[in-house]
């Protein structure tokens, strides 16, 4: 049987252009996708990304910029397609949830939900967070207020709505995630969201009966469904949209933000059950990149685009530096001046400087390296496996750091012509105790591409030295 793999991101509410908060899910996400391209081949990999266009934050949004809510969804997609590509998002589909194959399946999807008798009418009446689109109970709330809308009013809602028996998927989750059916990532998660599931579960609110931009509810056309139903529909719903694609379900992992981990674990894998659709394998919940202690969003007015780290670090510096920023899973502050430090440091000083000075030599002296890519490392590929990410560069931060003291060690430069071309042979390609410039390339494939192919180019034949890779900042 042919092996598979299918990767999926969050998809971006589509109110305003993508920052370094999504584009440190969307890197992860096309790091793993890169991983599995190299081990199973492009043609059996899916990696999705896109954006979530409907619901009352979206219509909010257009109202005040005087448009249609089409029109205004319209000219931010373009955004977030160009900030990936900028930093070489390797992606296979952009799913719009305005798009109309994702729109009929996932009324389908509701309707078969609805058949089955696990959604009726009722009416909701408390406190609901336009920023998340997310109704909230006395306990989510902090001062009063959404923990992650602090600057926004929670408003108050009594209306109409069609609720989704979750209570009934209580007992089925918890044997669910208790024995791993469907993994929750890192492990940590799985305790909390098993923890909350324990206190009871409520049914909840899959329409709107007051919010026209959205899905119509197929069975009562004056509701929209819920947006948070309707866009967890799309990883299932993309799989839909090209005959040879339905191979690619169920998702092998779902990288998302811890904050969003409830309804891509609980609600989501509720609703699949109720639907008799296959469940996802992997769910993970990364932290946040925060400054100034401070979650990066576009609430709180903080936030740091792609393109401004690709204007001082260059595509794959600025993919280093988000890949390295924290253990893969957890939260982690960013200091001011840190990631400048680290490019001289990881990159300037040490895997660029370390190619100039192995090429220069081999140059002097005349090496001709064979043509042949070794695989990536197995201490990399486990990393990746793991989703441990970030300690995938660090096994190969250690072997760059070891072979500069090789080098040093050895002093080619001091020997033979003879003495010479073994010691750097050694170092370009490897020997006994040595890890080679060419195997810390391959092994960089998933997280620097370009870099990557560059090194793997220039030990390649005729060794000549190249161009500085990683120039250092002024």
């Amino acid at each position: 049987m042919t092996k598979k793999f299918y990767v999926t991101t969050p998809i971006y509410y589509a109110n305003a252009e993508p920052h370094i908060g999504s584009a440190y899910a969307t890197l992860s996400a096309d790091i793993i996708a890169r991983y599995y391209r190299i081990k199973y081949g492009n043609e059996n990999v899916l990696s999705l990304v896109g954006t979530d266009e409907h619901g009352q934050k979206i219509a909010e949004e257009a109202n005040k910029k005087g448009v249609e809510p089409k029109l205004y969804v319209d000219s931010l997609v373009p955004t977030f397609k160009d900030a990936w590509k900028s930093l070489n998002i390797d992606f296979d589909v952009f799913m719009r949830t305005t798009d109309p194959s994702h729109e009929n399946e996932a009324s389908r999807v509701i309707q078969k939900i609805y058949d089955k008798g696990y959604i009726y009418s009722g009416t909701y009446e408390g406190l609901y967070c336009v920023g998340c689109e997310k109704f909230l109970t006395e306990k989510d709330l902090v001062n009063g207020k959404c923990p992650l809308h602090p600057n926004r009013e929670p408003v108050y809602q009594k209306e109409r709505n069609y609720f989704f028996k979750l209570k009934d998927f209580q007992n089925k989750l918890i044997e669910l995630f208790e024995n791993d059916k469907v993994e929750i990532l890192p492990k940590y998660r799985k305790r909390e969201v098993l923890n909350r599931i324990k206190e009871g579960l409520e049914d909840i609110s899959v329409s709107r009966e007051g919010v026209s931009w959205g899905v119509p509810v197929p069975w009562d056309k004056s509701h929209t469904i819920y947006v948070w139903v309707e866009a967890l529909l799309n990883y299932y719903t993309a799989t839909k949209t090209r005959e040879d694609w339905g191979r690619f379900w169920p998702a092998d992992v779902h990288i998302v933000g811890k904050d969003i981990i409830w309804f891509h674990t609980v609600i989501w894998c509720a609703l699949l059950m109720a639907a008799e659709i296959s469940l996802p394998k992997t769910v993970f919940g990364h932290g946040f990149l925060t400054l100034k202690g401070q979650k990066i969003s576009k609430s709180l007015g903080n936030v740091i685009s792609p393109k401004e780290l690709i204007d001082q670090y260059g595509l794959d510096g600025t993919r280093y530096l988000l890949a390295s920023a924290a253990t893969f899973g957890e939260d982690r502050n960013i200091d001011e001046g840190e990631f400048d430090e680290k490019f001289q440091a990881d990159l300037a000083n040490g895997l660029g400087n370390l190619v100039a000075r192995v090429e220069t030599l081999a140059e002097k002296i005349g090496i001709e390296a064979d043509s042949e890519i070794p695989g990536i490392n197995t201490d990399v590929a486990g990393a990746i496996e793991r989703y441990e990410l970030d300690k995938g560069l660090d096994f190969i931060r250690l072997w760059i750091s070891g072979l500069d003291k090789y080098l040093n060690q050895e002093r080619p430069w001091e020997k033979s012509a003879s003495e010479s071309k073994q010691t750097l042979l050694a170092i370009i390609k490897g020997a006994e105790g040595v890890k080679s410039i060419k195997e810390i390339a391959s092994s960089l494939r998933p997280y620097l591409p370009d870099t990557a192919e560059e090194i793997l180019r220039r030990f390649s034949g005729t060794v000549r030295k190249g161009k500085i890779l990683f120039p250092r900042l002024k």
